[in-house]
């Protein structure tokens, strides 16, 4: 298994698909136990009888602009808003806040986060110094990588952010193995060591987060000695997936269930569509389930070659929450679905707002191959103007004719 982090990481899929469908009611009762906010948004629901994909689609799915608002409520009683199923003491060494403010415990097992498996895919080994420059105040980014790089048996060096001066001369003298953080900052390292005079050829690997890596960023380490790789994490759910030395899209971390769904809907697409990211993590201290991240991906079809069996995804691909402002009125992906649903007729529909501010004109574009431009038009129109309380055109096109993009809502008016 010197080629894998563990033996998870090449179960044949039908069994990873059995343990984790078995794993899903358990997660689901515990839930229910031992989060007050899933006790109430799964009232009604028996644990024992989720055991399938169906099923799981079947559940409501909770948002994190969901999660904050219930957090900004219960704030005065419970600053997780009834989401987390630890307390203060013992059992939470930590606890962090993300924009908006969003706070999220850290649980005491090893690895609470699992990014040590995405370590081990970039490289790193047992014995090895990590430089990581993840921030170590609020935001749970630094505490997620050096929990993995102990679970992996590395000793950290915690950089953090800033110093560009101090990062290389740490880098020059504790010669770390590799890098941990942002592309761009390991890009001002790299350049503010050049400009010193300063060599750090023990930096030979890197795992990069937080934003996007462009293949022409990846090309520019590669050229000076340092093989980099992405990963995907939340500060909700830890690990969702990872970078392999294939370089072919992102497989899917072990201890997450992964769905894509229609924007605004809890409907899983048909893979290779692009959709949102909807992930219930097996993670019993916060146990969210059906956690829509608002980020967009699709299925990458195929296996990765290097021998890992689980699924991967094409990695970020936009934002799925396009709710758009239209003649004064917001108009939500869940409307534009709440219409596609009222006709059987419709495969995939996307509103496209044209024209000038304050003059904008909206039409929604239908793939259908059933339905006469007059009969199905007409009421798909009577739909809009009930759901949106604005009136907005219908255009009929044969299905396939929408692009694969995850977009529900495109805003393509002029705004000079």
């Amino acid at each position: 298994m010197s080629n894998y982090y563990d033996a998870l990481e090449v179960r044949s899929p039908d069994v990873r698909e059995t343990e984790l469908l078995q794993a899903l009611p358990r997660q689901v009762a515990n839930a229910q136990s031992r989060s007050p906010a899933f006790a109430r948004i799964l009232q009604g629901v028996e644990a024992g009888a989720i055991t399938t994909r169906e099923g799981l689609a079947s559940l409501p799915v909770t948002r994190k602009h969901e999660l904050l608002e219930l957090q900004k409520q219960l704030r005065a009683r419970d600053v997780f808003g009834g989401f987390s199923a630890l307390r203060f003491g013992a059992d939470m060494p930590r606890v962090f806040a993300s924009p908006g403010t969003i706070y999220e415990p850290e649980g005491r097992r090893p690895d609470y986060w699992r990014m040590a498996r995405a370590m081990f895919a970039a490289g790193f080994r047992k014995d090895e110094l990590i430089h990581n420059c993840f921030s170590y105040h609020f935001v749970p980014a630094g505490s997620m990588m050096e929990t993995g790089a102990h679970a992996l048996g590395c000793t950290v060096f915690p950089g953090g952010t800033g110093q560009t001066e101090q990062q290389v001369q740490a880098m020059a003298e504790l010669k770390p193995a590799g890098y941990i953080g942002t592309p761009s900052f390991l890009k001002i390292i790299v350049d503010k060591a050049a400009e010193l005079g300063v060599e750090i050829p023990s930096v030979k690997k890197a795992l990069l987060g937080g934003e996007a890596f462009p293949p022409s960023l990846r090309d520019w380490f590669a050229e000076r000695g340092i093989q980099a790789y992405q990963c995907y994490a939340t500060a909700d759910l830890g690990l969702i997936a990872y970078e392999t030395q294939a370089r072919e899209g992102l497989v899917l971390d072990e201890g997450v269930i992964v769905e894509i769904v229609r924007p605004g809907t809890g409907d899983p697409v048909a893979d290779g569509e692009v959709g949102e990211l909807v992930i219930t993590t097996l993670n019993p201290d916060y146990p969210l389930i059906r956690f829509g991240t608002g980020d967009l991906s699709a299925v990458l079809p195929g296996n990765c070659p290097t021998g890992r069996t689980n699924q991967r995804i094409k990695g970020w691909l936009g934002r799925a929450d396009q709710t758009t402002k239209i003649r004064g009125m917001f108009v939500h992906p869940s409307q534009v679905a709440d219409i596609v649903k009222r006709f059987p007729e419709v495969v995939k529909a996307r509103l496209v707002v044209t024209g000038e501010m304050a003059n904008d004109a909206m039409t929604l574009q239908v793939e259908t191959a059933c339905g006469g431009p007059d009969s199905l038009a007409g009421k798909i129109s009577e739909a809009i103007r009930e759901v949106t309380k604005l009136r907005g055109e219908v255009a009929l096109v044969l299905p396939g004719s929408l692009p694969n993009d995850g977009r529900v809502i495109e805003d393509a008016r002029s705004y000079k």
